[in-house]
């Protein structure tokens, strides 16, 4: 399990290894030879690792880079992280990375005078990251957006972005050699879209922080977007960050401290299947899903510095786990296995 310090004076990746019954237990710290900003980034998946889990990619939203680790299994012989590369993020403050195959791409959120776009790379075998000519592409306007999170479908077709600030979604289709191309543009069934996950029949799970509720979307491949469910309220505050676990999502509800849990149908639709499936620390934000089998929903809680882990449960319940403390106020994101 990965998170990262977030520090102005130096952003670091922070490891933990999940053991027999989610102990958790820390692996070292890591610096990314980049900074972060010291503030919340208002985002979902800062760090990300590659589908096999060879490599870990990070964010450094102060200085406009992303770092990208080899990963070890723990050992007593070596660092369960080594630094590969350090690359210019082609954009003003990265956010989010999303990772399909040897495609990596950032959303950079841009500022008061540079808009926010996406921008690719390739991944080489060998751990480098290179530049995608011509992949960068705008976001819904140049104007600040506050887009939260970037990410594939589950064939790498479509690239899929949230706007808090102008509650659009933004779809990018993807050619076979990566290429993004211009975004579909839509509106937002639920105002203030942040994080969202994809099921793994390619439902586009979105938080609708604002209403509090979770949408869900049918996305073509050619970025058309079409709402399932449209915003099936939790009864929570401030649903912001969504995981899916089989055929169950899960929000955070980070002004209510509590995680709530959908079954997702036929379709993709949404029923809200258990509104407060756990409680947790204080401001809980992002979550990741690890484990030896996948079995634990890992959970930031940016209110009290700690993450949790809870084992999946049936009918989407949660067990409650383990958790470790001590977190820098300024941490941000979570990427495990």
């Amino acid at each position: 399990m990965f998170t990262m310090t977030n520090a102005p004076s130096g952003n670091a990746v922070l490891a933990y290894t999940i053991g027999a019954g989610g102990t958790l237990s820390a692996a070292g710290v890591f610096s990314t030879a980049g900074t972060g900003t010291g503030v919340s980034l208002a985002d979902q998946g800062a760090l990300v690792l590659s589908q096999d889990h060879r490599f870990l990619l990070v964010v450094n939203a102060g200085d406009n880079t992303i770092s990208l680790f080899a990963v070890h299994f723990p050992t007593s012989h070596g660092p369960i992280l080594d630094l590969l590369d350090v690359a210019g993020s082609q954009g003003v403050q990265p956010v989010s990375l999303t990772v399909f195959g040897p495609f990596v791409y950032v959303l950079n959120a841009g500022n008061a005078t540079v808009g926010g776009n996406i921008a690719g790379f390739v991944l080489t075998p060998w751990g480098q990251l290179a530049p995608l000519r011509s992949s960068v592409q705008p976001l819904s306007t140049s104007a600040p957006t506050g887009p939260a999170e970037i990410a594939f479908n589950p064939t790498g077709t479509v690239l899929a972005v949230t706007e808090k600030g102008t509650s659009l979604i933004d779809t990018y289709p993807v050619d076979p050699r990566g290429f993004a191309r211009a975004p579909v543009v839509t509106p937002s069934n639920g105002s203030t879209p942040y994080g969202f996950a994809f099921s793994p029949q390619g439902t586009l799970i979105v938080s609708d922080a604002g209403p509090g509720a979770l949408s869900s979307y049918a996305v073509a491949r050619n970025g058309h977007v079409s709402v399932v469910s449209g915003s099936v309220g939790d009864g929570q505050l401030a649903p912001c960050w969504v995981a899916v676990h089989g055929a169950y999502a899960f929000t955070t509800n980070a002004h209510s401290n509590t995680i709530s849990s959908y079954q997702i149908g036929w379709g993709g639709s949404l029923t809200l299947r258990i509104a407060l499936a756990a409680s947790t620390g204080a401001a809980d934000t992002d979550m990741a899903v690890g484990g030896p089998h996948g079995d634990y929903l890992l959970v930031y809680d940016a209110g009290a510095g700690e993450i949790q882990d809870f084992a999946f449960g049936n009918g989407g319940s949660l067990g409650r786990g383990y958790n470790v403390t001590g977190l820098p106020a300024t941490a941000e994101g979570l990427a495990a296995f």
